[in-house]
């Protein structure tokens, strides 16, 4: 069966809600494929579908929808979306970091090393007396200030 990817622009923040709803309310009928709603984009998802005029069906009078915006979207606009960024990205070593999580929550440290397999760091505590380098994952600090 020939299928398209729509997208469904909704109230900011019940991406999700909608998402379960046509999900809820599609499973019967089968005329939905699959459902994405990226945390990087705020009021839309996509949804794939047989046809423009099933899914306005589908989606007619589920809360928080604001309209199906016309025409349909290629794939190749969308798979960026299918990747997850790696958390160590943003960071670069010589950077200031806050530690968000763990023993040593609300510290602050300088990034020595950076571990994009693992997606962990070493990093130096500021406040520490002797200078222990610590390895911690990626995602349990913030960076406060760049290189």
């Amino acid at each position: 069966m020939e299928s398209s990817i729509f997208v469904v622009k909704t109230s900011i923040g019940h991406e999700k809600d909608v998402a379960d709803a046509i999900y809820n309310k599609a499973k019967k009928n089968e005329d939905v494929f699959a459902i994405l709603f990226p945390t990087r984009l705020r009021g839309y998802l996509f949804v794939e579908s047989s046809g423009e005029q099933e899914l306005q069906r589908i989606i007619k009078g589920i809360t928080h929808v604001r309209g199906l915006i016309k025409g349909t979207t290629p794939i190749n606009e969308i798979q960026h979306f299918f990747t997850p960024k790696p958390v160590v990205s943003h960071m670069s070593e010589g950077d200031i970091v806050e530690i968000v999580a763990g023993p040593f929550k609300g510290e602050k440290a300088r990034l020595q090393t950076i571990d994009e397999n693992k997606e962990e760091i070493t990093i130096e505590l500021f406040e520490a007396m002797v200078p222990i380098p610590i390895t911690i994952r990626a995602d349990h600090v913030r960076v406060v200030e760049k290189k």
